[in-house]
This record gives structure tokens, sequence and C-alpha cells, in this order.
């Protein structure tokens, strides 16, 4: 089935092929032959993925699913209609691959206390830097930075 960490097997009777003319390569077969393909998977309703994948795979992919949770691939990179449904397939696949992997948590690090000191100093000699443009005294306010 469709794990993480195995290929993914969608069974053709979830795909559904939609195919119309396309205006990638083909000279003049472009005008005649339907060579784009449309490839429709229904996440929502499938049978090859657990409730918790497809509930994963709905997060994941929610921009690329309609209302109804059905994805939608196009290829027309190629000139045969079998070469684009290859494509669209195989791009399905990995989209669902992606959407299945785990992200790793992210680690919180603290900033060392040294480059915390560093940026208030470097912060202080600014400000000093600054003050002195607008022409204040500074007699009181240079002691902090040394």
């Amino acid at each position: 089935m469709g794990e993480s960490n195995e290929k993914i097997i969608i069974p053709d009777s979830e795909l559904i092929f939609k195919f119309s003319r396309s205006s990638g390569p083909g000279g003049q077969n472009v005008n005649k032959v339907s060579s784009k393909v449309t490839v429709l998977f229904d996440a929502a309703n499938s049978k090859s993925f657990s409730d918790v994948q497809k509930q994963q795979i709905l997060n994941r992919l929610s921009g690329r699913t309609d209302k109804n949770g059905v994805i939608r691939i196009t290829s027309q990179k190629c000139r045969t209609q079998r070469a684009n449904r290859n494509a669209a397939v195989e791009r399905l696949k990995e989209l669902l691959k992606d959407a299945l992997k785990e992200k790793p948590l992210r680690k919180k690090t603290a900033m060392p206390g040294h480059i915390r000191q560093k940026r208030l100093k470097e912060k202080k000699k600014r400000s000093v830097l600054k003050k002195q443009r607008a022409g204040r005294d500074l007699r009181e306010d240079s002691a902090g930075w040394n």
C-alpha cells in the first residue's frame, strides 16, 4: 500500500484519466491528437490509504485538492499520450510520497550568552554613533559601551 518509506501503489481503478489537445510539443500532430493528460485521484475516498494517511495527504496537499478531496495532475510535456500519462502518474506518486513523509520536529535552541552580549554591545555603539550625528551631548551616555 502507501507507506512513507515504501513505494506508493495506486490501483488504476482509483485513477480517472481525461485526455485533451495539448498546447505542448507535437508539431502538426498537435491539432489532431489529444496528448494532454489530466489524472484525477479521489484522495478522500481512496481505499489504498488509511484514514490517518488520507487526512495527512489532504492537509499537506490542500492547495492541490478541490473541495471534494480530488487531486488533479496534468501533463503535456511529451508528444505521446502514453508518455504524458506515465509522467502524470509518476508526479502524483511523488506528491503522495512527499505528503506522507514524516516532517522532523524543530529543536529550539537558546542563543549563547556571549553572542547576546556582543549583539547588545554593537547596538549600544550604533546608538551612540547616531546620537553623535544628531549633535547631542554624550558625556553621560558614552560610559556604557566600553
